[in-house]
């Protein structure tokens, strides 16, 4: 066994690391599977096999106690199914998944495929596009409002601007963190307002939850928390995994040739690009007890940082981790949506948008163009921020 936890000046959270993570998750992965990072005064797991089983263990690895790396932050962000534990936890995620099941995804397949083939016919048509404004951010702002029952008029053009600033404030205090403090009281504000009877549209996932608030059914102070567990998780890491999806098909035409050729691999290769670019950096979590991370020792009371994006390109576990292969065999055990009970709950909707998607590419594009990439400056979210495109039908 290991007692002594290496410390290391890495910082996955400065602009350099943010622009290429992987030398640092690398080096972090060798010097131990636990390393106390000296700049942020917590401890980071960044080889799969820790991650996955921290993951599956939420009684040891909490999250009640927020899953941001600074304890001010997390205080502020209290009341989500992201930010809690059984039995909070399961009655919160109840409410919030039961409109993300098997049979209600099902009910909105044939529509979201209706408009993914629409946007890339209209690509198809352009001279050339941008990956994230045109194509990632397209399915979350035309479709994810309007599930909610947003007003047409008020709160979409911000929505973008308001989940990165949530997910911002779950790194350190830094500048961009601070950046986004006011947007956060915008939104809450928004979602206090939203929470009242009468301004969501009827029908909608949201105005059900308000109805229900109404009845006595669900804790009225609940409301903006579970109306922003739909918001955040469904806009940015949306965003990201899209984009990387025409990153990755145009910089690799072999693999892209592969799955034009069998587009039974779509659900295999949407896998393989949340693998290889995870859209978020991690989570932390925060010890309720002693606990054993590999071979070392942590001290009950210890903020654990879960870097879901390395665990993904851990050469321990993964063949040939940094290649792209849209039939990697095990591509659907990466860790991209998180793992155990606080795996992602838009998961089921984000790979609808995905599938369909690479549908739409795979039966009317030939090839992907790409120009050079701008890698976003963002605390958790691993994404582009712009990339040239042009599609060849």
């Amino acid at each position: 066994m290991q007692t002594t936890i290496p410390v290391t000046d890495i910082d996955p959270y400065s602009d350099a690391s943010i622009q290429d993570p992987y030398p640092d998750y690398r080096r972090l992965r060798g010097l131990g599977p636990v390393v106390r990072l000296d700049a942020h005064g917590v401890f980071a797991v960044a080889r799969y096999r820790e991650v996955r089983l921290a993951l599956r263990n939420h009684r040891t690895f909490s999250s009640a106690s927020g899953v941001g790396i600074t304890e001010e932050l997390n205080r502020a962000q209290h009341g989500s199914s992201l930010t809690s534990d059984p039995p909070y936890h399961t009655m919160v995620r109840g409410l919030v998944s039961r409109h993300l099941t098997p049979k209600a995804i099902n009910d909105i397949e044939d529509l979201v495929q209706q408009w993914a083939d629409q946007l890339v016919d209209e690509l198809i048509d352009r001279d050339g596009f941008d990956a994230v404004a045109d194509f990632g951010q397209a399915f979350p702002l035309a479709v994810v409002p309007e599930l909610l029952g947003w007003p047409v008029d008020e709160g979409r053009a911000r929505l973008l601007d308001w989940a990165a600033a949530g997910f911002n404030a779950l790194g350190p205090l830094n500048a961009r963190t601070m950046a986004g403090f006011p947007l956060l009281a915008e939104m809450g504000e928004f979602l206090g307002r939203m929470s009242m009877p009468g301004n969501l549209r009827p029908g909608s996932w949201g105005a059900e939850l308000v109805a229900e608030a109404s009845a006595g059914k669900v804790d009225e102070r609940l409301l903006p928390a579970l109306l922003g567990d739909f918001l955040a998780p469904s806009m940015d890491t949306s965003v990201s995994a899209l984009a990387s999806t025409l990153w990755l098909l145009g910089t690799h035409p072999d693999q892209w040739e592969s799955l034009r050729a069998d587009p039974a691999l779509i659900p295999n290769a949407f896998n393989e690009i949340l693998r290889l670019e995870s859209p978020l950096r991690g989570f932390t979590r925060l010890l309720t007890e002693d606990a054993t991370i590999g071979d070392t020792p942590v001290p009950g009371g210890s903020r654990v940082l879960l870097l879901y994006g390395s665990a993904n390109r851990d050469e321990r576990y993964w063949a040939e981790p940094d290649r792209f292969s849209v039939d990697r065999p095990n591509a659907g055990n990466q860790l991209a949506f998180g793992h155990g009970i606080h795996v992602c709950v838009g998961q089921a909707l984000a790979r609808l948008e995905g599938h369909a998607l690479l549908r739409a590419l795979v039966a009317r594009v030939r090839t992907i163009e790409v120009g050079t990439p701008q890698w976003r400056l963002h605390n958790v979210i691993r994404g582009l921020q712009t990339l040239p495109v042009r599609l060849r039908a």
